[in-house]
């Protein structure tokens, strides 16, 4: 599965950035997300529980963060595992370009695969709850990191 968008987020790409690598902005930010702890430079684990169409999962997995240039982008690449739902893993590359003082665009490409009983669901519910639930990572990253609520949100 592949994805990309852009997402306008209300603050200076500095901000943005640092929320980026802020564990708890990233916990709240996270649908589903139990915990999220940093094991290392550049790593952490997490524990997500999510619902794809019939299938329920907690899935467990490592991050990493690399090709960092900050404050303009980096990869973040992950895998975990939901037992017998399945397995994820893939990577993004996000970008920050500055729109102004007080608004940054940032840009995402991801790629992802899916196994298991997840992968027998089918495309399009894959998909769509991919992008629903990008949707609502970054309509709650615009809400912490600008203070808004109503962030302006690109086409999908």
């Amino acid at each position: 599965m592949q994805m990309n968008d852009s997402q306008s987020i209300p603050a200076s790409r500095e901000q943005v950035w640092a929320a980026l690598n802020d564990p708890d902005v990233l916990m709240q930010c996270i649908p589903g997300c139990q915990s999220l702890e940093v094991t290392g430079p550049n790593e952490m684990t997490a524990t997500v529980v999510f619902r794809v169409g019939p299938v329920k999962a907690t899935f467990g997995g490592k991050v990493v963060l690399s090709d960092l240039d900050p404050p303009n982008s980096y990869r973040i690449s992950g895998e975990g595992s939901g037992g017998v739902a399945g397995f994820a893993k893939g990577g993004a590359m996000v970008r920050l370009e500055p729109q102004g003082a007080v608004v940054t665009l940032l840009h995402y490409d991801v790629d992802a695969q899916i196994g298991g009983k997840l992968a027998q669901l089918g495309a399009r519910l894959i998909n769509s709850t991919a992008r629903k639930l990008a949707g609502e990572f970054f309509a709650s990253f615009a809400e912490i990191v600008g203070g808004t609520s109503s962030a302006a949100k690109s086409s999908i």
